[in-house]
């Protein structure tokens, strides 16, 4: 009896425990999530240390002794410390052999480097400013991706929303090519630009969407996603004013034009500087090729091609029912509580992805900037087969998924971050 009334009050005592722990980081939404990404962080980290010491081959980093700065100095890093304290080559380098475009620092983008070429204006070295603008702006891209899930207009009614749009964030976080936005890389000053645009879309500050697709066009090529979004915005938005009897676009007709034009030059905006300051055309896309992009071989068919030479029509068969999968939980019920452009993006970026980018286990990395697939997964762990409620054992459910992604960030850092010459995949 004794044993039995103990065990019944230490689960009455956890149960408020976590009452009062969910009901402060509701309270203070933004302390809670600045404390768990620098958890989070501290866990990258750790997995690089893993990676480092027991899984990066000394072959790959050049002495004996790998460390976790080996890890945060692999793949990218080095064309992106290349570009902040080089520049970018004039003329491009070109084979000797067959005088095609090869490999330089014109396949990546700009802004990222050049910002952080800023910072070592202050002294400190590529790495230290690289990690150091990352944690900074990763942290601001986790307060923006949970702005953007409270946000309720033209989203199917969702009574626990700020506890869905919270721990939404808090998964993000956990996402298993998280370790990236540590590393000198440009998702994190990607993601604070889209979340930021589509942020701003949802509140119709088109002037300010404008102006962060432009900066957009020199970080990723992720333009076409925010315009397929503001798209769908402007269309749903005169439908609404048309029917509410006001006048359409409320008389932000030139600030919502300038900001379709920003989308449309944001895709091409750093393609036409590499080909002007080169003097070829197409030298962006002749350079990439040289990476292995060749998006002339048609949308879709790479990937299509990949599936179906790996396992036949069963690939084939496994790729296009992940993607019908994907589409319909962003359309179906663990979907609509989002915004309308949050899933219009949700769309538009992988397809986006799908049809111009070749198959490559970059792809993690890419995906990390579709904030909401996280909310896809936490609506499934969190809420009824309908979608009507938020169940009660959440918590536990919530729990198992962060676990599996806390495993997936272990093996993403050990297994793709590190670095074998004669045989690894890129991040």
């Amino acid at each position: 009896m004794t044993v039995t009334v103990l065990s019944g009050l230490r689960s009455v005592v956890t149960s408020q425990g976590r009452s009062a722990l969910g009901g402060w980081a509701l309270r203070r939404p933004v302390v809670f999530l600045l404390l768990w990404y620098a958890a989070t962080r501290v866990v990258a980290l750790l997995a690089m240390g893993v990676a480092a010491t027991w899984f990066q081959t000394p072959a790959g980093v050049g002495h004996l002794d790998p460390t976790v700065g080996d890890i945060l100095g692999n793949w990218d890093t080095i064309w992106y410390r290349r570009v902040a304290t080089q520049g970018y080559p004039v003329p491009l380098p070109a084979d000797p052999d067959t005088g095609l475009l090869t490999y330089s620092a014109w396949a990546f983008y700009p802004a990222f480097p050049f910002l952080v070429r800023g910072l070592m204006a202050t002294g400190v070295s590529f790495e230290v400013a690289g990690v150091a603008l990352n944690l900074l702006l990763g942290a601001v891209c986790t307060l923006l991706v949970w702005r953007c899930f409270g946000f309720a207009l033209h989203a199917s009614p969702q009574p626990a929303r700020e506890r869905l749009a919270l721990v939404t964030a808090a998964l993000w976080c956990l996402y298993p090519a998280t370790g990236i936005l540590v590393m000198p890389y440009t998702e994190a000053l990607a993601g604070v630009l889209i979340a930021g645009s589509l942020l701003l879309l949802m509140q119709r500050r088109y002037a300010w969407v404008a102006i962060l697709v432009l900066v957009l066009g020199f970080t990723r090529s992720a333009a076409p996603g925010i315009a397929c979004a503001a798209i769908a915005h402007l269309v749903l938005r005169w439908r609404d004013d048309r029917a509410a009897g006001v006048k359409p676009i409320g008389g932000q007709w030139v600030t919502a034009g300038l900001m379709l034009v920003s989308t449309g030059v944001s895709s091409i905006a750093w393609p036409v500087v590499v080909g002007i300051t080169s003097g070829l055309p197409r030298a962006f896309f002749d350079v990439q090729a040289a990476w292995g992009q060749k998006p002339e071989s048609g949308p879709f068919v790479l990937w299509l091609a990949w599936a179906w030479d790996a396992h036949g029509i069963v690939g084939v068969t496994i790729l296009v029912g992940l993607v019908a999968t994907y589409i319909a939980l962003i359309l179906g019920r663990h979907g609509r509580w989002l915004a309308l452009e949050l899933r219009v993006w949700a769309l538009a970026y992988p397809l986006y992805l799908l049809a111009v980018v070749r198959p490559i286990t970059s792809m993690w990395r890419f995906l990390l900037l579709d904030f909401p697939l996280a909310a896809v997964v936490a609506s499934v762990a969190m809420r009824t087969s309908t979608g009507a409620r938020v169940v009660a054992h959440w918590r536990r459910r919530v729990g198992v998924v962060a676990l599996v992604l806390l495993v997936g960030m272990f093996w993403f850092t050990c297994t793709l971050l590190t670095y074998t010459p004669w045989a690894s995949a890129p991040p």
